[in-house]
């Protein structure tokens, strides 16, 4: 199956939110390189004790990669709920 090539509607935003991702994942108490975000999957994967490796994941169930993607993605979902809050209640 092919890789999804997802596009960021405004592509000059793709800086700023692999560093909203580094701010997210380190507050959740991962290690994250600032200049490898992405790679906090990784991480992540084990901690869920799934097996991910760099390169090829051909054997990886679509349930586990929801799991991995779930947590991260998830994570950058509340923390965006909160600021979202925050700025309301101070207007």
């Amino acid at each position: 199956m092919a890789r999804r090539n997802r596009k960021l509607l405004v592509p000059e935003a793709r800086q700023a939110m692999q560093q909203f991702k580094t701010e997210v994942m380190r507050k959740e108490g991962y290690n994250v390189n600032p200049n490898r975000p992405d790679d906090v999957k990784y991480e992540v994967a084990e901690e869920l004790g799934i097996t991910l490796k760099q390169g090829d994941n051909g054997d990886l169930k679509t349930e586990d990669a929801g799991h991995i993607g779930g947590r991260i993605g998830g994570s950058m979902v509340r923390e965006m709920i909160r600021l979202a809050q925050e700025k309301l209640t101070k207007q």
